[in-house]
C-alpha cells in the first residue's frame, strides 16, 4: 500500500506542473478513502532527488529584478496574476515538503498539510486557467524564489518551518491579496476578483495551520511563542515584516493580540 509521506516526496520531485497538481489531488482523494497509510516515525531521505521538481520556466531572478507590473495593459495585469500563480506552485511544494521532511508529528499535522497541498493545487489551477484566457500560461514571466528559499533554510527544524514559512512568508499574502483584489475591482475584472477572494479565504486557514503547529511545538518545548519567534527569525534571517497589515485576517488566522501588537516593531 502507498505511504503518504513517501508519496509526498515523490510528487515533490515531479517537474511538470500539471502532472504534479493531478497527483496531489489523487493523493488527497486516496488518503480520504483510506487507501493510503501513514508512517510518521520513519526518517525519509531525499536520495539525491533534485528538489523541488519544477518546470524549466519561469526563469527565477532576484526579487529586485522582477519587472514592475502595470495595471494599464493586459500583459501588465497578467504578469501580476502570474506572480500569484508562481506563489501557489511554490506553496504546493512547501506543503509536500512539510509532509515528507518532518517525522514524529501527530497524524493531524500530516493531514493538515495534505489539505493545504490540495487547496494550493486548486488555486494554481484556477489562476493559471484564468491567465490562459489572455494567451499566457505559467512560466511566461520571470519570477523570484523567496518563498522556497525560506523553505530551504528551515529544513532542519519543524518549529522553524512553522514559524517562518506559513506564519511569516505566507502571512504576507493576507496583507497583499486584498490590495491586489481591490485593483482588479476597480477595473471590473470580476473573475479575477472572485479567484482572489477564494485564495484569501483559504490562505487564512493555511496560516492558521502554521500557527496551530508552531504553538503546539512551543508548548511541547516549553517556549514562549513571542520570544521563540524572535529568536528563530534572527537565526534564520527572516525578512522584517512591513505594513500595512491585514489585522482582521491575521486575527482569524490565529495570531494573538500580543503578536499583532509587535508587528513592525
Amino acid at each position: 500500500m502507498i505511504e503518504l509521506r513517501q508519496a509526498a516526496l515523490e510528487i515533490l520531485a515531479i517537474t511538470d506542473a500539471q502532472i504534479k497538481v493531478g497527483r496531489v489531488s489523487q493523493l488527497f482523494d486516496e488518503y480520504q478513502a483510506q487507501r493510503i497509510t501513514l508512517n510518521s516515525l520513519e526518517v525519509l531521505s531525499e536520495r539525491n532527488l533534485d528538489l523541488p521538481g519544477r518546470p524549466i520556466k519561469p526563469e527565477l531572478i532576484p526579487p529586485l529584478q522582477v519587472p514592475k507590473r502595470r495595471m494599464d495593459t493586459v500583459e501588465g495585469r497578467v504578469s501580476l496574476l502570474h506572480s500569484l500563480v508562481h506563489i501557489e506552485f511554490n506553496a504546493i511544494n512547501l506543503a509536500l515538503d512539510a509532509i515528507w521532511r518532518f517525522s514524529d508529528m501527530p497524524q493531524q499535522y500530516y493531514e493538515d498539510w495534505l489539505k493545504v497541498a490540495k487547496e494550493e493545487s486548486y488555486h494554481f489551477t484556477i489562476m493559471n486557467e484564468y491567465i490562459q484566457l489572455f494567451g499566457f500560461t505559467y512560466g511566461d514571466f520571470p519570477a523570484h524564489n523567496s518563498l522556497w528559499e525560506m523553505v530551504e533554510r528551515t529544513k532542519d527544524a519543524v518549529i522553524a518551518r512553522m514559524a517562518l514559512v506559513p506564519r511569516t512568508m505566507e502571512a504576507r499574502g493576507l496583507d497583499a491579496v486584498p490590495m491586489i483584489r481591490d485593483r482588479f475591482k476597480q477595473i471590473k475584472e470580476a473573475r479575477a476578483v472572485e479567484i482572489l477572494e477564494i485564495i484569501l479565504r483559504d490562505e487564512v486557514g493555511h496560516v492558521a495551520i502554521g500557527n496551530h503547529w508552531f504553538n503546539f511545538l512551543c508548548v511541547k518545548e516549553s517556549l514562549s511563542p513571542i520570544s521563540a519567534y524572535r529568536d528563530l527569525a534572527k537565526k534564520y534571517c527572516a525578512p522584517k515584516l512591513r505594513g500595512p497589515f491585514n489585522m482582521e485576517a491575521r486575527r482569524r488566522a490565529g495570531f494573538s493580540e500580543d503578536e499583532l501588537s509587535l508587528l513592525g516593531v
